[in-house]
């Protein structure tokens, strides 16, 4: 799905450009501008704290983030969510969100990508999408059902994290799925119950998934790549597999 395509290679291409620190700051940012600056209330801010924590980024480079996106920093910046829409080679439907402090310059640079990046057309492909909720998370039970955790948590689907995505041999992993207003709700009934978040977030899920032969999906993976390399970028779902 789109989920497990921009968490992989969104790592991947802003390590290779130096610019993953970058990223996962702008997400702490949000994250406690919608949900306050106390983790312990706010599971997409616990959740990009782990991860950043995961990264090597540094406690001060945190706090300051959270500083930041509370608005009590020094140098307080406020990014806006904005979305664009299209279509990778090949035709396959892609929904780019970006986090940025200059409009003009987001929508230039992603305007350019489209234009330059083979085949890559803007174009309205929201309504091929389900927007909801979103939680990854792990459980020390490598035997622990995740339909029943699923099930008591109120969330709507649930499925295994892919190898690629859950590098833990010795636990169990799973993406959980909710409508937007149960997000908070099912995050905290999973950490209720052991488990521990690794995203909480709103995302888009892609409702089908075109047949792409390898040498197509390399192409589709290059141009997904570029978008996911420009600093503005924050998540990038793509109808791939």
């Amino acid at each position: 799905m789109g989920a497990q395509w921009k968490q992989k290679w969104r790592e991947l291409a802003a390590d290779q450009k130096g610019k993953i620190v970058g990223k996962l700051v702008r997400e702490i940012q949000v994250a406690v501008k919608l949900g306050g600056p106390n983790p312990e209330y706010n599971a997409r801010l616990a959740a990009a704290i782990a991860v950043a924590k995961k990264q090597s980024v540094t406690r001060d480079t945190i706090e300051r983030a959270v500083a930041k996106g509370s608005g009590t920093g020094a140098d307080a910046v406020q990014y806006h969510t904005v979305v664009y829409e299209g279509f990778t080679p090949h035709r396959i439907p892609v929904i780019v969100e970006c986090l940025t402090d200059n409009n003009n310059r987001t929508a230039n640079e992603i305007k350019m990508i489209f234009k330059t990046g083979n085949l890559g057309t803007p174009g309205s492909v929201g309504w091929m999408f389900e927007h909801g909720g979103l939680v990854e998370a792990t459980h020390p039970d490598k035997e622990i059902d995740i339909e029943t955790a699923a099930l008591e948590a109120d969330a709507d689907n649930v499925e295994p994290l892919d190898a690629d995505d859950d590098e833990g041999a010795d636990h169990t992993g799973a993406r959980f799925y909710c409508e937007k207003a149960k997000l908070d709700t099912v995050s905290k009934a999973l950490k209720a119950a052991g488990w521990t978040i690794t995203t909480s977030e709103l995302a888009y899920h892609a409702k089908e998934f075109p047949e792409l032969t390898d040498a197509q999906r390399d192409e589709v993976t290059k141009f997904l790549q570029e978008l996911d390399g420009n600093a503005d970028v924050h998540r990038v779902y793509a109808a791939v597999k």
